[in-house]
């Protein structure tokens, strides 16, 4: 790591405008459009850059909220979130229509701005997020809402995790010492610790009858997945009979599951140069006309100054 280098913030950009979405009040542009939720992510974009000073930026993207081949895996994945199955493409996520009509607003807006916006074509912003963060090169913020994303803590790669579950304005600093202190178990071992628990969030059914201390205590023990479900396959191990039946009787979905929550580290996205945060808008013209459009006055200017520096 070269923290000569800069530093690289990476945010969890649907885990944002969700949030800014749900938390703060109908704000009308112009033409009646409900733009609270492109106000709020500029907003939020303004007072991480305002706190962290990042030198390269990404607003990651889910292409594909819920890729088929995690489904195919583990048919319950996100199935409690789907509104209608497509075919030929993407599944369509339950979202609030006044939510839905501000997406392609956002996209505009960043574009104006140069902000850098990555997904990838069968992947989540999860995986972008996991592969960029993945031999940055550089120190790495990961902001999110996402649990999930723990995995990728990591102290000696300067990988952490800006965790805005209490708000954007309340977010914690998520480091090794910080997964330790709250699961009982290392960054390095959270994707498992989260496989044999569960979360109903994600359609993720875990173990039955394994909840996060029982998860962390099998985890202290025998170290990993494998290591487990070896010791379950072994009789002579002191594996207690409960925890041993419980893990053979779920040995289907810990086949599966464990590569369903990993986030994939290995895509090919852009790097460098491409990732920088812009000190001025890329389209200052586009940017006005959107700003007219959809009454984004005060958001706008706020981010162009923090921009600037």
């Amino acid at each position: 790591m070269n923290a000569s280098a800069g530093r690289l913030m990476l945010l969890d950009t649907a885990s944002m405008y969700f949030r800014a979405f749900f938390g703060s009040p109908e704000i009308l542009s112009p033409d009646g459009t409900n733009v609270n939720a492109v106000r709020g992510l500029l907003g939020y974009i303004s007072s991480l850059v305002e706190q962290y000073r990042p030198s390269h930026l990404v607003c990651c993207w889910d292409d594909d909220w819920r890729p088929a081949w995690r489904v195919e895996l583990l048919p319950t994945y996100k199935a409690h979130r789907v509104v209608a199955e497509v075919p030929s493409g993407p599944d369509v996520e339950e979202v609030p229509d006044p939510l839905e009509a501000q997406v392609p607003i956002m996209r505009e807006v960043l574009a104006a701005f140069g902000i850098p916006v990555v997904g990838a074509p069968g992947y989540e912003a999860d995986d972008v997020i996991g592969t960029l963060a993945t031999g940055a090169g550089m120190p790495v913020d990961v902001v999110t809402g996402d649990r999930d994303l723990f995995q990728l803590v990591d102290d000696a790669a300067g990988v952490r995790i800006l965790y805005i579950g209490k708000g954007v304005g309340r977010h914690e600093r998520v480091d090794e010492a910080w997964v330790l202190a709250k699961y009982a178990v290392a960054a390095s071992q959270y994707a498992d610790f989260a496989t044999l628990r569960g979360d109903p969030s994600d359609g993720l059914p875990g173990v039955k009858g394994v909840g996060e201390k029982t998860a962390a205590t099998l985890l202290q023990r025998f170290g990993d997945l494998p290591g487990l479900v070896a010791a379950a396959d072994d009789p002579t191990s002191d594996l207690a009979p409960g925890p041993r039946l419980k893990i053979k009787e779920a040995a289907d979905y810990l086949l599966v599951a464990p590569r369903v929550v990993a986030v994939a580290r290995d895509l090919d996205l852009p790097r460098g140069d491409a990732l920088a945060l812009p000190s001025a808008p890329a389209d200052p013209d586009a940017l006005e006309e959107l700003t007219e459009r959809w009454g984004l006055g005060s958001p706008v200017e706020r981010l162009v100054k923090t921009l600037a520096g």
